[in-house]
């Protein structure tokens, strides 16, 4: 049955959904990698479609911005459409130098300053890990293809405009500022479905560089690719 957010019929998503932030991405991805692709759910402007990669069904959801978004619709892909893997396929801010813009990152481990998961186990600080599989896979795709991939921790932020730069986390290896994953891993977590994030580097945070608006658009074909890759290991 249909959600508050999506008018998707059960069956309408596949096991495997990879889900960018834009919308538009969503459309190209599916236009670009999928074959049969059609339109399962727009409530809200948030497009997802359904079609086959190499044979095998798969779906492309937008989450929008920010954790709150993206743990909306990952919950309702697991509790009410059968979803067990989600890989985002989203757009970073890079944190280490010598990192060139369209390097695509697996986030290994996400920190947070969200307070999101904070009621979920009083006194526990959760950590927020992918699920092992779908990063390996990942990694396997990438030295397969040639695909320049940095494995490491991202920092997931509930702000897009800091006062104070994120750079000091460089510090302590943490590769791209981003602002889904950790809800993403700790959604998969609580509903017991596999998830990893993909991020592809849009803006050099070392040096100023920056992709255009229609660059940050179109230049998610590795990440896609690796993410195609990992959800089959699921």
């Amino acid at each position: 049955m249909a959600t508050p957010h999506l008018s998707a019929e059960p069956g309408d998503f596949a096991p495997l959904v990879l889900m960018p932030g834009d919308p538009r991405r969503a459309r190209r991805i599916a236009d670009e990698f999928f074959d049969d692709a059609r339109l399962v759910t727009e409530v809200r402007g948030i497009l997802g479609f359904t079609g086959t990669h190499d044979g095998r069904p798969v779906s492309v959801l937008a989450s929008g911005m920010g954790g709150p978004s993206i743990a909306i619709y990952a919950t309702e892909l697991a509790r009410f459409y059968g979803v067990t893997r989600i890989v985002r396929v989203g757009t970073a801010g890079g944190l280490q130098a010598g990192m060139p813009l369209g390097t695509v990152v697996a986030a290994s481990v996400a920190h947070t300053d969200s307070a999101m998961t904070a009621g979920w186990a009083p006194g526990v600080s959760l950590g927020a890990a992918p699920a092992f599989p779908l990063l390996r896979a990942a990694v396997e795709a990438a030295e397969r293809d040639g695909v320049s991939l940095r494995v490491g921790p991202v920092f997931s932020s509930d702000t897009f405009y800091r006062d104070e730069s994120p750079t000091a986390l460089a510090r302590f290896g943490t590769l791209a500022v981003e602002m889904e994953a950790a809800t993403l891993y700790a959604v998969g977590a609580k509903e017991g479905i596999q998830t990893l994030a993909l991020v592809t580097v849009t803006d050099d945070l070392t040096t100023g560089e920056s992709l255009t608006s229609e660059e940050r658009e179109t230049g998610f074909g590795a990440a896609a690719r690796l993410a195609l890759a990992s959800g089959r290991a699921g």
